[in-house]
């Protein structure tokens, strides 16, 4: 579990008692961030009307998301979509650099996932607020259900509203930290079986690799459509 382990880098800082020191955790935020940046720069520079691999792929990836709001949050979403786009090639690039040997996931620690969905879930509530007043609270009273069971229903739409930032940063962090330690479990089957026995667990982890890829962007994808779907709510006031 080493891989997961975060320390410092360079001199301890603190402030008013909190340790806010730079870490490995700090180093790979700042990685994916200048990749997401030259690559959004090199992207979008020359904007032809044949274009590049790379303008292909930030194109590609910039109607991806466009579609991913407009279908499941509507065209009142669609000022939000620097944030929803930044999002998603955050957590991408955090899973995906997460799979390069020798770097850290950010992705696969709780309080990097859980203060993303506490922001996320904190904005769209004041969204909420803002744009429809105390009505919004009629989210926790769904239309057509019997004054009977009413109550019940409230506290069980309460509980679901205030459980949505763990249950979407337990989702990222726990299948981000269960694939890399099944990577970093049959690689030990590689190195103790020797050359002979280790083919089969070898066979595992190349496979495992290729699933994991897989994973970095479905979980991306599925953190962004979450905050879309949560958007809507906000925005449209379904209940």
């Amino acid at each position: 579990m080493q891989q997961f382990t975060v320390y410092k880098i360079g001199p301890e800082i603190k402030i008013a008692g909190v340790d806010l020191s730079f870490t490995n955790a700090s180093l790979f935020m700042v990685v994916s961030t200048t990749i997401i940046i030259a690559f959004l720069y090199f992207g979008s520079r020359e904007r032809k009307i044949i274009p590049s691999k790379i303008q292909l792929i930030t194109e590609m990836l910039y109607n991806f998301v466009a579609k991913m709001i407009s279908d499941t949050a509507g065209s009142k979403a669609k000022p939000y979509f620097p944030f929803i786009f930044s999002l998603f090639l955050f957590v991408l690039i955090c899973n995906m650099v997460g799979m390069l040997p020798y770097s850290f996931t950010v992705t696969s620690h709780i309080i990097v996932t859980l203060i993303m969905a506490l922001f996320i879930f904190v904005a769209v509530t004041i969204i909420g607020f803002v744009k429809h007043g105390f009505k919004y609270l009629n989210i926790f009273v769904p239309s057509g259900v019997p004054a009977v069971l009413l109550p019940l229903i409230t506290v069980i739409e309460i509980i679901s509203y205030l459980s949505r930032p763990v249950s979407l940063s337990v989702r990222l962090f726990a299948n981000m930290m269960a694939g890399h330690t099944m990577l970093k479990v049959f690689g030990g089957f590689v190195v103790s079986l020797g050359i002979l026995g280790g083919w089969l667990p070898l066979s595992f982890s190349v496979a495992l690799t290729g699933l994991e890829i897989l994973v970095a962007f479905l979980q991306a994808y599925v953190f962004a459509i979450l905050t879309c779907i949560y958007l809507n709510d906000a925005l449209n006031l379904h209940h």
